[in-house]
């Protein structure tokens, strides 16, 4: 487009961006499994409410706006207490998981500068199923990703975690749980380790962090996972999935405040004034912040197990119903509410298109092939409906043979391509394709 030469008016501009998105996933009747977590049109009201009373603030100078300070210091003191951090420990909030992460690899590199000035080139233990966001920090921050492989129920090998560290080794990573399948790594083993090379330990439990503990307190078996588990140097969590916030909203946690020092910046010499920052961005929007507040007050503990409860309830009986669907198998041991399953007979990739015809976004996995659901309180009412067509999809690709089309073929013919450099020329084409 052209930069517009005059403005547009309020009505027609709303009716065109209502056209817009028209097309979009229909995330509000539970038609899509990742990307908005819906826990209520009551919680949807708080989020949008809090966010039109600081939608203009800027959280750059919390000197600014004391009350957005206060919401700041309120929703990471909840979020430690929530992931039983002792006494000292200390956060900050980003605007997301990878924010998040960014900034805990990033204290990780200063702290070993500090800490292990014999390190030459600073490595991070990842596994193979370790969120993207630490392939960006390995890129921003020159901290060497080294993955770990996976065990056949999909956790991290942590006999394999323990050879590769060495001398260059800064920091030990787990998920709680991995998104592709929904299992939780071995987080004692893996901070036992750390501890004993004297290295730092990171949780990724931005899927899980404001999940886990309200489904443990339900009575669900979950593994030890946060500041409990001795060695466990930092965690990161989302308020914007399972904390039911706008997007977006994270933390970043370390057991002590030394440790966060390290994720900051100072600049006492620029002719501008001061400048401290405390992540990576330097204006920082006021609405995810007090959305934040606002949905942690609004609910509370009672209403964070109540959804909980709705969740569980609604992937429970999805993973059995899938369980019972010959030829469909679950991936792993999911803990909580997100799962992978894949296909033994039919091709997988199908089995999306199938499904994406009849109105449900189930997200794709590779290596194995397979499908992706994270579940939230509103797909409980559509467990039946989903499975009854995931079975006729199912009948109806083994008795057809149908075989994925579009964005499923693509993904099934990079999936098996041996030149994973060629693989990701592709995603960049794509990337760089995105604007026309």
């Amino acid at each position: 487009m052209e930069f517009p030469a005059k403005g547009m008016d309020r009505d027609a501009l709303l009716a065109r961006l209502r056209g817009m998105q028209a097309g979009d996933v229909d995330w509000r009747g539970g038609k899509t499994f990742s990307l908005v977590y819906h826990p209520g049109d009551d919680v949807l009201q708080i989020q949008k409410d809090a966010a039109a009373l600081y939608f203009s603030e800027n959280a750059l100078n919390p000197m600014a706006f004391p009350g957005l300070r206060q919401c700041e210091t309120e929703v990471v003191s909840a979020s430690l207490g929530m992931l039983h951090a002792p006494d000292g420990a200390a956060g900050t909030l980003t605007t997301g998981g990878t924010e998040s992460i960014l900034m805990a690899v990033k204290a990780a590199r200063s702290w070993a500068q500090e800490n292990r000035p014999k390190c030459q080139r600073p490595t991070m233990i990842v596994p193979l199923s370790v969120h993207p966001a630490f392939e960006k920090a390995a890129a921003y921050f020159s901290v060497r990703a080294v993955h770990a492989p996976l065990r056949d129920d999909s956790t991290v090998d942590t006999d394999a975690v323990r050879d590769l560290i060495d001398d260059d080794t800064i920091l030990v990573v787990g998920s709680a749980p991995q998104y592709p399948t929904g299992t939780m790594d071995d987080i004692p083993t893996l901070a036992r380790l750390a501890q004993e090379r004297g290295i730092l330990c990171h949780v990724d439990a931005c899927l899980g962090g404001f999940l886990l503990p309200w489904v443990e307190k339900l009575g669900y078996p979950v593994p030890p996972f946060d500041f409990r588990v001795e060695g466990v140097t930092s965690m990161s969590a989302d308020v914007h999935k399972y904390g039911w916030s706008s997007k977006g909203a994270s933390v970043v946690l370390y057991r002590d405040r030394a440790l966060r020092r390290q994720q900051f910046i100072a600049y006492g010499d620029w002719p501008g004034g001061l400048y401290g920052s405390p992540s990576m961005t330097g204006t920082r929007a006021a609405s995810p912040i007090a959305g934040a507040w606002a949905v942690i007050h609004y609910l509370g503990e009672e209403g964070y197990l109540r959804l909980a409860d709705k969740t569980m309830k609604a992937a429970r009986a999805l993973i059995d119903g899938i369980h019972a669907i010959p030829g469909l198998k679950v991936l792993g041991n999911p803990v909580a509410s997100v799962f992978g399953f894949t296909t033994d007979d039919i091709d997988a990739y199908a089995l999306s298109d199938a499904m994406e015809m009849r109105g449900w976004k189930l997200d794709r996995l590779q290596r194995p092939p397979g499908l992706h659901a994270m579940i939230s309180p509103s797909h409980g009412p559509l467990v039946e409906e989903i499975l009854r067509d995931l079975r006729a999809c199912t009948e109806t690709i083994r008795r057809e043979g149908t075989v994925a089309e579009g964005a499923a073929a693509m993904y099934g013919m990079l999936g098996v391509m041996d030149d994973r450099t060629a693989v990701n020329d592709f995603i960049l084409n794509f990337l760089d394709g995105l604007d026309g």
